[in-house]
């Protein structure tokens, strides 16, 4: 069965080699590294493929002025519509009533759900979180905003626990050491990015938010995000190891920049990576240029037609 996983990086962009702000200049990335034959990512690399993947420097402005923001950045890629173009101007981080209208109107996991297509949030929510939405404390941000508006229920505790959602840190020990839930299990990066390989082949669409790359570039450490990318280098590995290359397509993207220039607080307005591994992943390459091309690229590849 196709199958696709969305490995969401919020807030990561394509910066300056520059080892006093860019985390990617000094971070140990051997596996990404090695997929890319030698390639590190910065904002003066083109679009390239290697035997195995692809990677394609992504417009996240949109051509609208400002920086890019978290709601019409996120609701663009689940919609595959120029989301601030729509609304004149970039929005976030949390979706208003306008983004909100055009996130719910249709996206991704409507389509697939509407084809008989199984979608689902690779994210597992603690008990926390769910009371706060359900109280009103709390509001959705765009990407949950879009899988419960289809209809789809978000992944809990009980199915971190059974193996089958991810908590944000992919390995568990965040569950344990921040939220105090013990019994949580925990995995080694590879054993998780395996893991996550295995649970994408049950659906047609496995979308991870992976919020910390943006929470780190608002608030961490240049040292702080240079081991959130050597992490993320360690889940990559296992993810590969266990990669069905003839049937799942593997896209990696970002919202807007942000984790990449630490000398600044906010978001930039460079472009962003993609990477994708799969079938024809140089091809498909080829169709992506904008956030606005993500989920064309996902229902192209899944032989589904876009909504009219």
């Amino acid at each position: 069965m196709k199958h696709v996983l969305l490995l969401f990086l919020d807030g990561v962009g394509l910066g300056e080699d520059d080892p006093e702000s860019n985390p990617f200049s000094t971070a140990a990335l051997p596996v990404l590294t090695e997929l890319l034959d030698g390639t590190q990512l910065f904002a003066s690399v083109t679009r390239l493929s290697t035997a195995r993947a692809s990677f394609v420097p992504t417009d996240a402005q949109l051509g609208v002025p400002g920086a890019p923001q978290s709601a019409t950045g996120q609701a663009t890629i689940v919609v595959g519509r120029n989301v601030p173009q729509i609304l004149g101007k970039h929005w976030g981080p949390k979706p208003n009533d306008d983004v909100r209208a055009v996130l719910t109107e249709d996206n991704i996991f409507m389509q697939l759900t509407r084809s008989g297509l199984s979608a689902r949030l690779a994210n597992a929510y603690p008990p926390g979180y769910i009371e706060a939405i359900e109280s009103g404390r709390r509001m959705y941000s765009a990407i949950p905003m879009a899988v419960t508006s289809a209809g789809i229920t978000l992944q809990t505790a009980d199915d971190f626990l059974a193996g089958r959602a991810f908590s944000a840190d992919f390995t568990g020990k965040g569950w344990r050491e921040h939220l105090g839930i013990m019994d949580a299990p925990v995995n080694s990066l590879a054993e998780a990015g395996r893991q996550l390989a295995s649970c994408t082949q049950d659906h047609a669409l496995f979308f991870f938010e992976h919020w910390p790359t943006d929470y780190t570039g608002h608030r961490g450490t240049l040292d702080e995000a240079i081991g959130l990318l050597e992490r993320l280098d360690g889940l990559l590995g296992g993810l590969l190891e266990s990669w069905d290359d003839e049937n799942g397509l593997l896209i990696i993207t970002s919202d807007h920049g942000n984790m990449e220039d630490m000398s600044t607080r906010k978001h930039t307005k460079n472009l962003v990576p993609t990477l994708l591994v799969g079938p024809d992943h140089a091809a498909r390459a080829d169709k992506i240029h904008t956030l606005a091309d993500i989920t064309p690229a996902i229902l192209e590849f899944l032989d589904i037609s876009p909504a009219s």
